[in-house]
């Protein structure tokens, strides 16, 4: 979730943009949104709470062109009650929605529709069975995330996706409650766990877990463990290692320019080994020969120097 990180500069690469979206969720969100994409299903997408945009610019480049990509977010805006002000100044003092849009505009042509105001005001806004993709990341007061996740699957498209954030945080009880009594008492089906969200369906969770399951044992990346609990199957998902999906560089991201490699210098050639100088006793007994073999043997010499040459 959110963090008082200032952002001052554009983000380059998705993981400079501050917030709380882990590679597993990166991970998931892809794989979920790529499934969907497979099987030819279409329908708008929308997230609840935005912070500084980076689920939201993974959602966005998911958009196809007929769709439509919506957001919603106090931002600075009041909050609608005591209790979610306390939380807003608390958690998100940082937020503005000049920084949600300079950061997503860094990677995107154009914004989504952006609704500055509580999550309360959703189902106003987005048509009922619209969406395939649904988010929620916004309050962590239990009454606020038991009406997003009821406005969420009414939003949601025959067996579309929702993800809740922050379901098992030890400081978002209220999350865990609404989360569980959702899936308990409204129809909510578990298609599995990360560590912080839960994703799940009001349609038939079991096709998308089978193909799941596959992927996650293809990879060495992935913890998994599987639990039944009142005749959910849980799948309960971890990283071990796991790094963020591919994904498009911002407009602001420049290309390192690697170092030069250092080029070694050529070897010098080696110098010739001098001749053996000829000691002074050689040239004092040739001195003392007769002038005749004095004159042959510096004849002779000569020769060999000029053949050498």
């Amino acid at each position: 979730m959110a963090n008082s990180q200032q952002n001052p500069s554009p983000p380059g690469e998705l993981g400079d943009v501050p917030g709380w979206f882990p590679p597993l969720d990166q991970v998931l969100f892809t794989w979920l949104l790529d499934q969907q994409e497979t099987e030819g299903i279409q329908g708008d997408l929308l997230e609840l709470g935005v912070y500084m945009g980076k689920s939201a610019i993974l959602l966005g480049h998911h958009l196809k062109d007929d769709e439509k990509f919506t957001v919603c977010d106090l931002f600075e805006g009041d909050a609608p009650d005591e209790s979610n002000q306390a939380e807003t100044s608390k958690s998100y003092a940082s937020l503005t929605r000049q920084v949600f849009e300079r950061n997503y505009l860094s990677f995107h042509d154009k914004l989504p529709t952006v609704i500055q105001a509580p999550s309360s005001v959703i189902s106003k806004e987005v048509s009922a069975s619209t969406c395939r993709f649904v988010h929620v990341d916004a309050s962590h007061l239990y009454e606020h995330v038991h009406g997003d996740i009821g406005a969420a699957k009414d939003i949601l498209l025959p067996g579309g996706i929702v993800v809740l954030d922050d379901f098992r945080s030890e400081h978002t009880p209220g999350v865990s409650v609404a989360a569980w009594e959702a899936v308990l008492n409204r129809g909510l089906r578990p298609i599995c766990l990360s560590t912080q969200k839960l994703y799940g369906t009001w349609g038939d969770p079991e096709p998308l877990q089978e193909k799941l399951l596959t992927m996650i044992k293809e990879r060495s990346d992935f913890g998994l463990s599987v639990q039944w609990a009142a005749g959910h199957r849980l799948i309960r998902t971890r990283s071990q290692g796991i790094k963020p999906p591919p994904f498009p560089h911002s407009r602001h991201y420049v290309e390192p320019v690697p170092e030069p490699t250092p080029v070694a210098a050529a070897p010098k050639p080696a110098r010739p080994a001098p001749r053996p100088a000829r000691s002074r006793t050689s040239r004092i007994a040739i001195d003392l020969l007769p002038p005749i073999v004095t004159r042959a043997v510096r004849k002779n010499r000569a020769k060999k120097r000029a053949e050498r040459a």
